[in-house]
């Protein structure tokens, strides 16, 4: 499912609506009643948001009948990585070392958290780190 987008960058409500894709196609109602509790959006709402990123090439829609039925051409890890790399140029100035001592100055650490951090470092592609 990975699609070659080179920036996939995705709204907070946009996620939202991946995020119900990322489990399976779905109809237009089907994603509308899944966040209805979160975000309540009308079903018109959602149609046009479907549309648009289906405009963008991140979801592929389908026809049965009178209904359209989408699924998502990104993963949540491309989506991720696109995501997250923006952010490091942006706020971090491409320095991703910065970012990652940036959460830790915070104080955002629970206790072990640099440990699963570190064996994940000494686990990863020579090239990876």
């Amino acid at each position: 499912m990975e699609n070659d987008l080179e920036a996939v960058a995705l709204s907070e409500l946009q996620l939202d609506l991946m995020r119900v894709l990322w489990r399976g196609e779905a109809s237009v109602g089907d994603v509308a009643a899944a966040l209805a509790q979160s975000r309540g959006l009308a079903h018109t709402t959602v149609a046009t948001l479907l549309t648009r990123l289906a405009k963008r090439g991140i979801v592929a829609q389908r026809r049965d009948g009178r209904m359209l039925h989408y699924r998502a051409l990104v993963s949540e890890s491309q989506v991720r990585r696109n995501m997250v790399g923006d952010l490091i140029q942006n706020l971090f100035r491409g320095d991703p070392k910065a970012l990652l001592a940036h959460l830790v100055n915070e104080k955002d650490v629970a206790p072990g958290d640099l440990e699963r951090i570190q064996a994940l470092l000494a686990a990863a592609p020579k090239g990876k780190k």
